[in-house]
This record gives C-alpha cells, sequence and structure tokens, in this order.
C-alpha cells in the first residue's frame, strides 16, 4: 500500500476524511481527492477490501456500497 504515501489527503486534516456525521456533504475532502495522482488505487483498494466508513478515493460509504452492489 506504498501508493498511501503518495495521496493527496497526506497532510490534510484527518476528520476532512473521517467525518463524525454524514448530514454535511464532504466537499472538501472530495476537491482534495479530485487531482490525487492515486485517486484511482484508494478507491479500488477502498471498494475490495469493503472499507464502510470514510472518504476513499472521493466516495463516501453509500457511494462505494452501490459500486460494490453494481
Amino acid at each position: 500500500m506504498n501508493w498511501m504515501e503518495r495521496g493527496a489527503c497526506r497532510d490534510s486534516d484527518p476528520e476532512l476524511f473521517f467525518p463524525l456525521t454524514w448530514e454535511t456533504h464532504p466537499t472538501l475532502a472530495r476537491r482534495i481527492c479530485r487531482d490525487c495522482p492515486v485517486r484511482v488505487q484508494c478507491l479500488t483498494w477502498a471498494v475490495d477490501t469493503g472499507e464502510p466508513d470514510e472518504v476513499w478515493g472521493g466516495t463516501t460509504p453509500a457511494e462505494r456500497r452501490r459500486i460494490r452492489s453494481g
């Protein structure tokens, strides 16, 4: 998982990606993910492992559930 070392989020506040509530849309996290050089690897990892929480690859848990059910 050395791709994580190249993530655009590596120097960002983790709370942006691990919100306490999903009532507010994680727009800042998505903005950081949008131009990330490892976005595809991040999203693939999250979908493949069934990551149930947080923003990964610019997606919310609900979005990844839809991708997996796909």
